[in-house]
């Protein structure tokens, strides 16, 4: 089963913000945002907070992720 890697991190930095102003824009959790930045390599996802990230940076879902072979 292979993992994902998050962008949000990459794209947080882009943007000037921090973790609590990623939070606070996108409505997703402090605690998701914290763990997708620090942690990007996931082998599940919350869609639902993908989703919304997305529209918070105005970039498409698949923007925020690739597949990573393990």
């Amino acid at each position: 089963m292979g993992l994902v890697r998050l962008r949000i991190q990459e794209f947080a930095d882009k943007q000037g913000w921090n973790i609590k102003e990623v939070s606070e824009r996108s409505g997703v959790p402090y605690g998701t945002v914290k763990t997708y930045m620090r942690l990007p390599e996931r082998a599940t996802v919350d869609l639902t907070a993908l989703c919304k990230l997305a529209r918070t940076f105005d970039v498409m879902m698949e923007d925020l992720f690739e597949v990573v072979e393990d």
